[in-house]
């Protein structure tokens, strides 16, 4: 690790920390996928994407980018829709030893991982999370945007976010919307992939809503969420979000809401952003404008393209290159904002 990191500043290149990418190892795709009849179109889809699993492709992939180096995530399902409580602690705990197996193989490749947590037993989830970090070395958890239908912004979610405030470490959000939530009432599935293309960001920013007017970034204000597809819909409609509230508040009489001391804007730029939006500067300077380069970091959603990540990775960074700012902020995009969330 420290020698690619040498090889990059000798060479005035921007290490690239990826903070969002997915796999699914071995040891855990096979415990997993013996409840595969509760993510049946999932199970497909990964089917589809080797670099899950093929850690061998995978390191061909990231050598095809000088300075690339990855934090590995888990995919989906959430452990906490496809098994119960318990199943959930023994799974999680097989994910997140492989992971850390992996990393410990491949420093110069893998800089990180993050926690898999079985979010249907709080106390479990927290005492996973506590052991990925401390025992493993791992920089954080992934959550996702509901847990079998209940908000983030549950009050039984709140021992995670006083763990992670008080570690220091980054809670990574990511959308869970399915193909089976259908688009209208009357209609049992969604169509033409509205679940992910337009569900996922939404599903993102109801989140964040949530979790703003519930005071968590109040009640935490250490906490640091990282969310995925930059930020959802927030930072293309952040002034549609300042006119509703000032109406609102309008209405209330008040110059805030209950349990909150600043206007909702300032909660939601205090969330960060991925830049995994498959490329568009355009799309990501909006994204930059809203959160500011000390919050936009370097991800991919590797290897979710029909290149097994290899397009992700060349439209991400290629967005970045054409997004006109300065080096000094390419090299926060790139590493320095990743470098201060996970204390590397």
């Amino acid at each position: 690790m420290r020698r690619l990191f040498q090889d990059c500043c000798e060479g005035g290149l921007h290490m690239k920390i990826d903070i969002f990418t997915h796999v699914m190892l071995p040891r855990y795709k096979k415990a997993v996928y013996k409840y595969s009849d509760k993510f049946e179109t999932e199970k497909k889809v990964q089917d589809r994407r080797p670099m899950l699993t093929d850690n061998e492709g995978r390191l061909r992939k990231l050598d095809e980018f000088e300075g690339l180096v990855q934090v590995l995530s888990t995919t989906m399902p959430p452990l906490e829709e496809v098994v119960d409580p318990q199943v959930g602690v023994e799974l999680a705990r097989i994910c997140n030893d492989e992971m850390a197996e992996l990393v410990a193989r491949h420093p110069e490749r893998y800089i990180a991982a993050i926690a898999n947590i079985p979010m249907n037993d709080m106390d479990a989830a927290v005492r996973e999370a506590e052991r990925a970090v401390k025992e493993l070395g791992f920089k954080g958890v992934q959550i996702y945007t509901n847990v079998n239908g209940k908000p983030m912004s549950s009050e039984e979610f709140m021992p995670l976010y006083e763990l992670m405030s008080r570690l220091d470490l980054p809670i990574w959000i990511h959308p869970v919307r399915r193909s089976h939530d259908p688009d209208y009432a009357t209609e049992k599935i969604s169509h033409n992939q509205i679940f992910s293309i337009f569900g996922w960001p939404y599903d993102t920013t109801t989140t964040m809503t949530r979790l703003v007017f519930a005071g968590v970034l109040e009640k935490y204000p250490n906490i640091k969420f990282i969310t995925h597809h930059c930020g959802g819909m927030v930072p293309f409609f952040a002034e549609r979000i300042m006119v509703h509230y000032n109406n609102g508040l309008e209405r209330l009489g008040a110059t805030h809401f209950p349990g909150l001391t600043k206007h909702p804007i300032e909660y939601f730029r205090m969330f960060y952003a991925d830049t995994a939006l498959n490329g568009g500067p355009s799309a990501l300077r909006c994204g930059l404008e809203f959160f500011g380069e000390d919050h936009l970091v370097f991800g991919t959603d590797m290897p979710y393209d029909v290149e097994n990540g290899s397009l992700s990775m060349r439209q991400t960074i290629d967005a970045i290159e054409k997004m006109g700012v300065s080096s000094s902020a390419k090299q926060k995009i790139y590493e320095g904002n990743a470098r201060k969330l996970l204390h590397l």
